[in-house]
């Protein structure tokens, strides 16, 4: 929805702080709805709450496109609602169907998220200046997707065999993740991770107009990071599945984030292509490595769900701050710098909760 904003507020004659108000209903949605995941899931079988978000990730992008105020914010908020549900369940289908595979198949599993999302932006403009599309066209058109992921998830939720173990697993695990020390650790880098990510997404582009670069090239920049954080999305699971324990893998995180950070702090031309890769970079890896300790620090399905569904809760209202707290902290100085430092007492804060997630650690036997 992000590139067809302006068409948005111009055809609906809003302003822009309505408007910029849909792109974080989805982030409140998953805040709001995470932690009840599991808990449905474990009261109507794993593969049929999927199933389920999928049929309201539909109807959510059909209301959303029809036109009016009401459709697209209350639509939008169902789409955030269904897609709670993936990012919360898939983690827990995930370590019960590929207990071995673990490491490909979170890596498969984030890299097609990131390569759709990125697909999903660039192609939206197109598709609204087809015909008569315009933007309620080019939103309804991603519906297709959803549709046909049902078709082929629909077969999954007849198949006893999650629907049981799930409920199972739920009905015999009495512990409290919001009490867990190693859960907290998970969530605060699962959050501080995404922090770094939106803001940056949100506020690049203006700061590297700062250093000479016009808004066309600040989008290419912007373009670059995200490109960068592909390839690393796939590897860094693997690599982190092979290992005993992930704590040097989330401190070079850290590291490359205060690096990135420290390069757009000095304004110098010649870093900042170098700052924008390395940004990218630590966000693959920070995500990752999120996904990873989902299914790491737990001992099976369910205890993956519910961590996934705290820190993803916390993580998510934690980044939603991001860009508000450091366009706030721009008002107050008028410059980046401050803002920028603020940045990197992030990145190395991740880095501390990064290397105390990374250690090897089950939540169960803590």
């Amino acid at each position: 929805v992000g590139p067809l904003i302006p068409s948005i507020r111009e055809h609906l004659d809003v302003s822009h702080t309505v408007v910029g108000s849909i792109t974080t209903l989805p982030l409140i949605a998953f805040a709001l709805i995470s932690p009840f995941a599991p808990k449905l899931a474990n009261k109507f079988g794993l593969e049929r709450m999927i199933f389920i978000s999928m049929l309201l990730l539909v109807a959510g992008i059909g209301l959303r496109s029809v036109t009016g105020i009401a459709p697209l914010f209350i639509g939008t908020a169902i789409v955030g609602i269904a897609i709670s549900f993936g990012n919360v369940l898939i983690p827990g289908f995930i370590k019960m169907s590929f207990p071995f595979r673990i490491g490909i198949t979170t890596g498969l599993y984030a890299v097609c998220m990131n390569i759709f999302g990125a697909l999903a932006s660039g192609i939206s403009i197109p598709l609204a200046n087809i015909g008569s599309f315009g933007w309620q066209g080019a939103l309804a058109a991603w519906s297709i997707l959803a549709v046909i992921a049902a078709v082929l998830w629909f077969p999954h939720i007849e198949k006893k065999k999650h629907v049981a173990t799930f409920a199972e697993e739920g009905e015999r695990k009495k512990i409290n993740m919001w009490k867990s020390m190693t859960a907290w650790q998970v969530t605060i880098f699962m959050g501080l991770q995404s922090l770094m990510f939106y803001t940056i997404l949100t506020w690049l582009p203006e700061i590297l107009q700062v250093s000479g670069y016009r808004l066309d090239e600040a989008g290419w920049m912007l373009s670059l990071m995200q490109f960068s954080l592909i390839p690393v999305t796939f590897m860094m699971p693997i690599i982190a599945g092979k290992m005993n324990n992930q704590k040097w893998l989330s401190v070079l995180t850290g590291l490359f984030f205060l690096l990135a950070t420290l390069g757009f702090l000095s304004g110098q031309t010649s870093l900042i292509i170098l700052s924008v890769v390395l940004f990218g970079i630590a966000c693959g890896s920070g995500f990752s490595l999120s996904m990873m300790f989902f299914t790491l620090r737990t001992k099976d399905g369910y205890e993956a769900s519910e961590l996934s569904g705290m820190a993803q809760s916390f993580g998510y209202l934690l980044a939603a701050c991001g860009p508000v707290i450091f366009g706030g902290i721009h008002d107050l100085t008028g410059g980046w710098i401050i803002p920028l430092m603020f940045l990197s007492g992030i990145a190395m804060m991740l880095l501390f909760f990064g290397f105390l997630a990374g250690r090897d650690i089950v939540i169960e036997e803590e």
